[in-house]
């Protein structure tokens, strides 16, 4: 029986490289959400490739995926298989009501809020932040209660669809406290903190990367895993065929991976939310910001984030729209809870309230594109104390199954550490070649000549000056060659 790999996303695609045992991807292409694909101006229809006059919008499955950090190796794999450009982050807090923007991380920007504002969040910020155990504690804990009822509770109110208030602490870097920082931006320009401050993007767009990865793999499409026998060690597709398996290795969310096993663990599932994506191509607005993404805690419609791909770069635009800049390419996130999913008609009157109020902002004119996605596991949350990944992880593990990657693992994590991860857990299911042995590693590549041959040689030979040995006519002498000694 033989292994194989469950997803083809970015983890899937490395741990299919480094192994060399076939990945399974339930959709037509690979690169999972993090893939681009393309939309001509006033069409419905989404392309895998851009068209030859490359007139048409890109956007991404799941919203602005950018390359941050990351091992150095592995942004040299990177590099190697497709050309990046690199950026400095742009991106801010927009308070709707207030009409004001306060660039990112807020704590380090203060100046840009009113003086009453400012006095008060750096008395709180001094205090010594006592015992947490949630996120909204520990927010008001680090970052205190006026800039919570700012802006902190309201955003992750949006962010986590509410579960802010029971779920644990995650992802402090991605913004940090330092009170020196926090002190210098209220009055002037502070150093740039938190994640993404300065990031990397294909040139020719994530589908182009994630293609070339899966060239160099063993992919098989359409093969979407609809239960996993594991008594009987066997793989049931959607479409009706079996295939037994020795091991898998999984980067299918971890909650997924315990229902189609049929496995349970006695520790409480920890929650995850889903996140609705709306891709929208359209004229820019007279007051279309210059940022590449905003957080927004008061959006009326519901979103907690809107980004600009075209912000970030013009070859998200169609073609004849780049020398104008007249277009905008754009990504607007909202979550959900999972049990909360949106029927088809609130979906188009949701797309319809976003785009109204993106043009009462002024961010845009018409819209020639307007594309939502549902991704079912988009954030994935802890409960405090909770040992669910753990055993979950524990139990899988026992039937010959690994999970690998930022859903497989149930935590959160960039492009390039989901390469690491699946090139670190490949590797280790590589069938390697036979090792020789020491003595066969010591035996010589050529086989001495006879005694009295090598005599003759050296009669032949004349003198070196240098050592005082015998050199061939016609070769040169080079330290790198050893003569094998004789038996």
């Amino acid at each position: 029986m033989q292994s194989f790999i469950l997803g083809g996303g970015v983890t899937g695609l490395a741990a299919g490289l480094s192994s060399g045992l076939p990945v399974f991807e339930a959709a037509p292409g690979p690169g999972g959400i993090c893939s681009s694909y393309y939309m001509r101006p006033g069409s419905q229809q989404r392309l895998a490739q851009a068209p030859a006059d490359d007139n048409a919008y890109r956007f991404e499955i799941g919203g602005g995926h950018w390359i941050f950090g990351g091992d150095a190796t592995v942004l040299h794999f990177l590099r190697s298989v497709t050309a990046v450009k690199s950026y400095a982050r742009k991106s801010s807090v927009y308070f709707q009501q207030m009409d004001r923007y306060v660039p990112y991380p807020l704590q380090n920007h203060l100046r840009f809020l009113d003086r009453a504002t400012v006095g008060q969040v750096l008395k709180e910020l001094t205090k010594t932040p006592g015992n947490f155990h949630t996120m909204a504690e520990w927010m008001e804990q680090y970052f205190g209660p006026t800039l919570c009822q700012l802006f902190f509770y309201p955003f992750h109110d949006r962010y986590t669809a509410g579960l802010y208030k029971t779920i644990a602490p995650q992802d402090a870097y991605k913004s940090p406290v330092s009170l020196a920082n926090v002190i210098q931006g209220a009055f002037e320009e502070a150093p740039a903190a938190g994640y993404n401050v300065q990031f990397i993007y294909p040139i020719e767009g994530l589908n182009t990367f994630a293609q070339r990865m899966a060239s160099m793999c063993d992919v098989r499409y359409d093969r979407r895993v609809s239960a996993i026998d594991i008594q009987d060690k066997a793989l049931h597709f959607a479409d009706g065929t079996v295939l037994r398996y020795d091991k898998l290795v999984s980067t299918l969310p971890l909650n997924k991976m315990l229902t189609m096993t049929g496995l349970q663990v006695e520790a409480p599932q920890d929650p995850h939310t889903a996140v609705l994506v709306l891709n929208i191509g359209a004229m820019r607005g007279p007051n279309c910001p210059e940022d590449h993404w905003l957080y927004n805690p008061d959006a009326q419609s519901g979103f907690h984030r809107v980004g600009f791909y075209s912000n970030v770069d013009r070859s998200f635009l169609p073609a004849t729209a780049r020398p104008r800049n007249d277009c905008v390419s754009i990504y607007v996130e909202r979550a959900y809870l999972p049990d909360q999913k949106p029927t088809e008609a609130e979906i188009q009157h949701y797309c319809q309230a976003v785009v109204k109020e993106l043009q009462d902002w002024g961010y845009i004119g018409a819209a020639e594109v307007v594309d939502p996605t549902w991704i079912d596991v988009a954030y994935t949350w802890s409960y405090p104390q909770s040992r669910w990944i753990q055993q979950a992880m524990q139990a899988l593990e026992k039937q010959g199954i690994y999970q690998i990657g930022r859903y497989g693992r149930w935590i959160f994590q960039g492009i390039a550490d989901s390469l690491r991860d699946g090139f670190y857990a490949g590797a280790s299911f590589k069938t390697l070649e036979a090792v020789p042995t020491f003595a066969e590693a010591q035996t010589p590549l050529v086989k001495p000549a006879p005694a009295a041959q090598r005599k003759a040689v050296i009669r032949k030979g004349v003198h070196s000056k240098a050592n005082g040995r015998a050199t061939a006519p016609g070769v040169k002498k080079d330290a790198s060659l050893v003569t094998a000694p004789e038996n």
